[in-house]
Formats: structure tokens, sequence, C-alpha cells
């Protein structure tokens, strides 16, 4: 099962090479990491998604909390609003070109850049609907591509604040 958590961090030089440096020693895989300054620009938030079962996610927790910088984690992978971004540029020599608009459309993505040769489309949603629009575009020829980790909130007005209140 994959599990999606919330990390507030010092934004200080290096943190996010010791998050990362942890999970490589303790041999837990990242599937995803966005990375990002908050509302407050001492604090940095961390969304990592890891792979594995209920002792695997303690694990991480317990490692994670032994991190200085850590300040608060928080696990977003119920009830929460899960997002991606990808950007795709696809060839688009003449005549496919209204094909792909139209699959452009039906994913409710954005052209952003456009050349006599090429498109490039950004697309935000979930893995799914971001695998899917790359399946769509393949025959096209996909020319370039690249994906944000998984950034979330909790939906209503839960959140994570760094004095230990959630609401």
């Amino acid at each position: 099962m994959k599990h999606t958590l919330a990390v507030l961090v010092e934004n200080h030089p290096g943190v996010l090479s010791r998050v990362s440096g942890l999970f490589s020693r303790r041999g837990f895989n990242i599937d995803s990491l966005a990375v990002g300054v908050t509302e407050d620009p001492d604090i940095s938030r961390i969304t990592i998604v890891v792979e594995g079962d209920g002792y695997t996610l303690e694990q991480v927790n317990k490692q994670l909390n032994k991190l200085i910088d850590v300040i608060k984690i928080s696990d977003v992978s119920q009830n929460s609003v899960i997002r991606e971004l990808a950007l795709i540029k696809v060839s688009s020599a003449g005549c496919v070109r209204n094909e792909i608009i139209e699959i452009v459309n039906v994913f409710r993505a954005n052209i952003v850049d456009i050349n006599k040769n090429s498109l490039t489309i950004e697309i935000t949603g979930d893995t799914e609907k971001i695998e899917a629009m790359q399946d769509m575009l393949k025959p096209y020829g996909i020319k370039e591509m690249v994906r944000t980790g998984a950034i979330a909130l909790d939906r209503g007005s839960k959140n994570i604040k760094i004095n230990n209140e959630e609401e």
C-alpha cells in the first residue's frame, strides 16, 4: 500500500539530503518526492510517497522523527487532495495537431507552448490521470516529459501546523 506523508522541516540547506539519506540508509524506497516552502518561509513541506505495510510506515515515522530538522509528520494518504504536475512535449506535425488538441481538452490539460513541430502540454491530476494521458499521446511521439512528485493537502478544514495543532 502507498502512504503519502507530509513532513514539515526547517528550511535550511542540506535538510532534503538528510531526509533522503535516511531513506537510503534504511532501505526504504521513495516512490515520489516533492519539496517546497510553506506559507512560513522558515518551514518547508516535503511530500513523500512510500510503499509498504503498517510496520514500514511506523519505521519511516520513527526514523524521520529522529532527525533534528523534522518538525512534524502527518500521514495524508486518506481523505486528502493529491496532485502531480507533468509537462509533456509531443510531436505535432500537421494533420495530427487537432487530434492532440482534442485529447488535451478531454483531459482538461493546457497547451503551454506551441511551434510548427511540437506542442508542450501541462497536465495536473492524480498519477492515473497523468499516465492515461501519457498513454494516449505515445502514438504521436513524446519528445520529452517531466513530472513532479505528488503533493497533498487534507480535505476540509483540517491542516497541519507546527505547534502540534491539527484542526
